[in-house]
């Protein structure tokens, strides 16, 4: 039986200064100043469309992504907020993310986006080499990245994320762990670290960069950097995530415990667990903000919708879930799937034989080479058979 999961709330903001070469995501080019203002209303407008998805349930986390959110004036981000939480009932301590680039930083805007409810910021450092941010067309130097996390300290951001790519055109061993240092350095609860990759559809896979390291080496980065993280105290509790005692991100986890989330803005996905239908809903928003913007608050503004077959349900847990290294709880599975155990049964069996996941009845959990080689697992998952009908 379907049991709706908790309730997050992501939010997007699709203009950028400048789209990074290597990003896929749904990003613009600002071209002069966004609508800033009209943004703000037609996301609450948006919201109201999706509200009857969600209705009586709590927030548990909200998520500013883009884009770049640290453009939304902390006014408009306060309003938002308002605006949402006269709506939905925010669980108390809700952890309210804002993605943040050292570019537009500023104390001041700091210090309002914490009066405004935001309590948690990620910044998109990537580098702290001024070479490698050049090659990765950030807006940013490394003097930027420093002085705005310190600025978040001085604001009294408690819980501070940083992001960090690794395998970058022209970076060695010694580079990728100077990057690292210097993020604990600025004492952050949490980092982020993952590998630049050439996504479909980015000017880097059109044109891929020079000198980009080999997997080899690439490998060897990820385990030194793991390393150095654990050393200082790092937990990594997921592919790319690290963070200190206590400290792990609340949005994040409840995505990759195939939670549930409204989605708002151009380009937003939302998943919703409908109880009394016993489905499972994905539903997205038009990607170009223009026609976002001409179409939100009518049901012309959703890009498109669809139900998760019980068939699918198996792999897109999964696909979440084996993220962790915690991996997941069978009762978990069960009540966010609707289906029993025995859906997993075969390809179960073949990674365990492979040995790459261990089952002590209660929990599934990847091993050191499960997630070493999680692609390989998840094909496992990709078309299993026939799930059994629930009971």
């Amino acid at each position: 039986m379907l049991i709706p999961p908790p309730l997050s709330l992501y939010v997007h903001v699709p203009w950028c200064v400048r789209k990074c070469p290597y990003c896929d995501f749904n990003s613009h080019s600002a071209r002069g100043e966004p609508p800033m203002e009209r943004y703000a209303e037609t996301l609450i407008a948006d919201l109201d469309v999706d509200l009857p998805l969600a209705w009586g349930r709590t927030v548990h986390s909200v998520f500013f992504g883009g884009g770049t959110p640290s453009l939304m004036p902390p006014a408009l981000v306060d309003r938002v907020l308002q605006q949402a939480s006269a709506r939905l009932r925010f669980a108390p301590g809700c952890e309210i993310t804002l993605e943040t680039n050292p570019g537009t930083a500023e104390y001041g805007k700091l210090a309002d986006y914490r009066a405004a409810g935001v309590n948690r910021l990620s910044f998109g450092i990537q580098s702290f080499d001024d070479g490698c941010l050049h090659r990765l067309g950030r807006i940013h130097d490394s003097a930027q990245a420093v002085t705005a996390v310190r600025q978040a300290h001085d604001a009294g951001f408690e819980e501070i994320n940083l992001d960090l790519m690794y395998a970058l055109p022209g970076q060695d061993l010694p580079m990728a762990l100077r990057d690292v240092a210097r993020a604990i350095a600025l004492e952050p609860t949490h980092v982020s670290h993952y590998q630049l990759t050439l996504e479909p559809n980015t000017v880097f896979a059109a044109r891929p960069p020079r000198n980009l390291p080999d997997d080899d080496l690439a490998w060897d980065m990820q385990e030194a950097c793991q390393a150095l993280l654990a050393e200082a105290g790092y937990g990594h509790y997921e592919t790319s995530a690290y963070a200190r005692e206590g400290h792990r991100c609340a949005h994040n986890l409840n995505y990759w415990r195939y939670g549930d989330y409204l989605g708002i803005g151009a380009g937003a996905h939302g998943k919703i667990t409908l109880g009394a239908e016993q489905a499972i809903l994905r539903r997205w928003k038009h990607k170009h903000p223009a026609q976002y913007l001409d179409t939100a608050g009518t049901p012309a503004a959703i890009g498109g919708e669809e139900r998760i077959e019980p068939a699918r349900r198996p792999f897109e847990f999964m696909l979440n879930a084996l993220r962790l290294h915690e991996g997941f709880e069978w009762a978990q599975f069960e009540a966010r799937t609707g289906l029993p155990r025995g859906a997993l049964d075969a390809p179960l069996a073949e990674a365990r034989a492979r040995g790459w996941l261990d089952d002590d009845g209660l929990r599934v959990a990847p091993t050191g080479a499960g997630r070493r080689y999680l692609n390989d697992v998840l094909e496992l998952f990709l078309d299993p058979p026939p799930a059994p009908a629930a009971p």
